[in-house]
């Protein structure tokens, strides 16, 4: 499988949102385009991430992709304990590239928030 071809296109922003496994409702992810394999640890997957207000998580995250992460609007919080209480305030626009293997959040959003997420394995960029 290879990462679809997509040119411009509208997105229905009210439609094809889930909640990614070990998320709570609050929280819905919308695919844009992947090929990701997980367990070949190959590929790399673009996504929405939506945070309805209020939404947070309880624990910290890590995986073995990297992972690049640019807030388009609203805000998030980084580091808030499993009350969703304290962390680091940011809004709109802000952005992080974290390689594989480094703990993050856990997140929350007062207000609401959207995500712009990259994830891909080293061996899926292409060198020059």
């Amino acid at each position: 499988m290879t990462k679809p071809h997509k040119e411009f296109f509208s997105l229905d922003m009210s439609e094809g949102w889930a909640s990614p496994p070990g998320y709570p409702s609050s929280i819905q992810q919308k695919i844009l385009a992947s090929d990701i394999d997980e367990e070949r640890k190959t590929g790399s997957r673009t996504r929405l991430l939506r945070f309805d207000p209020g939404a947070f998580t309880t624990a910290p995250f890590v995986h073995d992709h990297w992972e690049e992460v640019y807030l388009v609007s609203g805000d998030l919080t980084v580091g808030n304990d499993a009350n969703g209480n304290g962390g680091e305030a940011f809004g709109a626009p802000t952005y992080a590239c974290r390689p594989p293997a480094v703990y993050h959040g856990p997140f929350k959003s007062n207000g609401g928030c959207i995500l712009y997420e990259i994830h891909y394995y080293e061996d899926s960029v292409s060198k020059p």
